[in-house]
């Protein structure tokens, strides 16, 4: 990419002669180097959970967060460079504070992933300012006819709705997961679960740093508040991570058995 580039990914707002702007593949690029983060849309609700990574053993883990609530009804997880996700986050929780100091209502889901997105956009037009290395999952659970919601906002301004969605370095193994579920009738709490076995599944214990667990979620269970899950809940889908690991582990193990001894054969 660098050489096809030379000369017009110096700033976000050159496009090439192929109408790419290298700059915002670049943040992109910053996304898919951090951990995973996945958000489904249950039928009671949206839960969002995140791969944290722990990149110092002297760090305490619990002392920063990819998942922040921007309001009573919603909540952001960040993929990409934390310190943007918190600029973003900031940006999220003014829009909500301001649309409710003015209209005397909850922002609605779809008003706050557009209003984010403009501005994540806006960060792409000017060659002074360079792209948010950030794509983030906003859940959101109003009293609109939409209800349960969950959006992707991406390092170009582009945001969209989605039933299941995942950024970050196991993205594309954890979509295929997710295109396997029933969104129509899987549950909050199933959905959490789920989450914690396909990210304790693509961690890779000797190629990846150690890391932490974050789910959230904002649901019937959770009176259409944005909160981290029980502790009860969480310790659950730890456990269940863990042994889907474990088996998918065994089963790699028994996948080489049979290879070795069809080659002696």
């Amino acid at each position: 990419m660098a050489s096809v580039g030379v000369g017009y990914d110096l700033g976000a707002s050159t496009y090439s002669p192929a109408g790419r702007v290298f700059q915002v593949e670049y943040a992109g690029k910053a996304v898919d180097n951090s951990g995973t983060v996945i958000g489904i849309r249950c039928q009671d609700g949206v839960v969002l959970g995140v791969e944290k990574l722990i990149r110092n053993k002297m760090l305490v883990t619990n002392s920063y967060r990819r998942i922040f609530t921007t309001s009573m009804s919603s909540g952001l997880a960040i993929g990409g460079l934390l310190p943007d996700g918190r600029q973003l986050v900031n940006r999220a929780r003014d829009e909500a504070s301001s649309y409710k100091s003015n209209f005397g209502i909850s922002i609605p889901g779809k008003v706050l992933s557009q209003r984010i997105a403009l501005y994540v956009h806006a960060y792409t037009e000017y060659w002074h300012l360079r792209p948010f290395g950030v794509s983030s999952l906003l859940g959101v659970y109003d009293d609109s006819d939409l209800g349960a919601q969950l959006y992707m906002i991406e390092p170009s301004g582009e945001c969209l709705r989605y039933f299941g969605i995942a950024v970050g370095k196991g993205s594309q193994q954890a979509r295929v997961q997710l295109e396997k579920l029933n969104f129509d009738t899987i549950t909050a709490k199933e959905g959490a679960i789920k989450i914690a076995e396909i990210i304790y599944q693509l961690h890779d214990e000797v190629k990846d740093k150690p890391f932490e667990l974050e789910l959230s979620w904002i649901c019937d269970a959770s009176n259409k508040k944005h909160q981290f899950v029980p502790k009860e809940l969480l310790d659950e889908a730890i456990a269940a991570g863990k042994k889907a690991a474990e088996d998918d582990d065994s089963e790699d193990e028994d996948d080489d058995d049979d290879a070795n001894m069809n080659d002696n054969q």
